[in-house]
């Protein structure tokens, strides 16, 4: 069984309201509440208000529904922020020099999903564990970083392609080869010339 509970117009950015939320994604509400009560963060303090209306919202439908629900038990199975409105929110603040700064005051929008359900991974009576995988935290969020990525892996080379490229390496060293050949060629035969300009000019 599921319960929701959502608070809205919190004081704050959602930025920094996330870094609350991703301490205490997927796990039991003791736990969640003992990280809230010790979290030096000002979202910490709505976001724990938030986590007690789910759970009270939990023992309420379980009576209605008239199920036996272990609040020990629940766990924290969702939970996200949204941006909350920021138009007609700024406020000017002086600054030196007759100067001011803008400032802009943040709102944001907390969701918490609480489930009674077997988390993923818990090992069952038997000491084996259950077959669904254990979720990263990007995942259970959902959306696009959910979605597997493929994984790039480096396609062998062919024996066909490796004598192509053996070939291609043979024909780039041998000219260069030549060449410095040709070059040492050249220079003896321009100092044999030399030379024998110079014995001429000492005969005449």
């Amino acid at each position: 069984m599921d319960a929701r509970a959502s608070a809205k117009y919190l004081r704050g950015s959602p930025q920094k309201a996330r870094l609350v939320i991703d301490m205490i994604r997927g796990k039991n509400v003791n736990q969640v509440l003992a990280i809230l009560r010790y979290t030096n963060k000002r979202a910490a303090l709505g976001i724990e208000k938030c986590v007690k209306s789910a759970i009270a919202n939990a023992n309420e439908a379980a009576e209605k529904a008239n199920i036996a629900v272990d609040p020990d038990e629940l766990w924290l199975k969702a939970a996200y922020v949204d941006r909350g409105p920021t138009k007609n929110r700024r406020r000017m603040r002086p600054a030196p020099q007759g100067r001011a700064y803008r400032e802009r005051r943040h709102f944001c929008h907390v969701t918490i999903l609480l489930s009674s359900d077997k988390q993923y991974g818990e090992v069952k009576g038997d000491g084996k564990p259950s077959a669904t995988p254990v979720l990263s935290r990007k995942a259970k969020r959902g959306g696009a970083a959910a979605a597997p990525r493929a994984k790039r892996s480096a396609k062998p080379a062919s024996a066909a392609e490796e004598k192509t490229a053996s070939e291609v390496g043979e024909k780039k060293v041998a000219p260069k080869k030549e060449a410095k050949g040709e070059k040492k060629a050249s220079t003896t035969a321009s100092k044999l010339a030399g030379a024998l300009r110079r014995k001429k000019k000492t005969e005449e």
